[in-house]
């Protein structure tokens, strides 16, 4: 898949290949796109932040825009590229719906 087949601030239902090669279903919620993955948080899981390469996810099964209102929030500082250079998983909670934490 490529960058053009996601968007930030969606949820997204996918098959992708984890570290040791198993194929896995996720839902994801995605906060933004880097160059060559997209950082994301697992919603059905343990939480994480992530970076998923795109070339990881093999098939889209569910797509869903999230209203404004809805969207989770992460600072800005923690979604740049940069910092995640050398980093696949973060552990972040300061996501609200409502903008509060």
């Amino acid at each position: 898949m490529n960058r053009n087949e996601f968007k930030e601030h969606s949820r997204i239902t996918v098959s992708w290949k984890d570290r040791e090669g198993k194929l896995r279903p996720g839902n994801f919620y995605v906060y933004a796109l880097l160059k060559d993955a997209m950082i994301v948080r697992a919603t059905d899981k343990d939480g994480l932040l992530r970076k998923l390469a795109f070339s990881d996810v093999l098939r889209v099964v569910k797509f869903q825009d999230v209203a404004p209102q809805d969207r989770y929030m992460i600072p800005d500082e923690v979604l740049k590229e940069a910092n995640w250079k050398d980093r696949d998983v973060m552990v972040r909670y300061s996501s609200s719906p409502s903008c509060g934490k």
